[in-house]
């Protein structure tokens, strides 16, 4: 069995809601972020974890996305800011 091909991908029935886990060291500038990146949808945010010395912070981003070129565009746009660290 090839582990390569398209079925491999999973079964993503859009629109529907996704989660983002996003990284940074600055809650504010990181919610001033999902702000200016996310304008045509609602979204809700919540810390998922931040670490005990206060050196970084996980927000989850919750919202909707209608396809998988949306999901990837909002994937990128938060992946490409300087202030984010990480974006699962």
């Amino acid at each position: 069995m090839n582990s390569n091909n398209q079925s491999d991908k999973p079964d993503i029935n859009y629109p529907c809601p996704w989660t983002y886990k996003v990284i940074g060291y600055d809650e504010t500038l990181l919610r001033r972020i999902i702000a200016e990146i996310i304008t045509d949808r609602p979204y809700r945010i919540t810390v998922s974890h931040s670490s005990k010395t206060g050196k970084y912070i996980c927000l989850n981003l919750i919202t909707e996305v209608s396809n998988e070129d949306n999901r990837v565009a909002m994937y990128e746009a938060l992946r490409n800011h300087p202030a984010v660290k990480i974006v699962l």
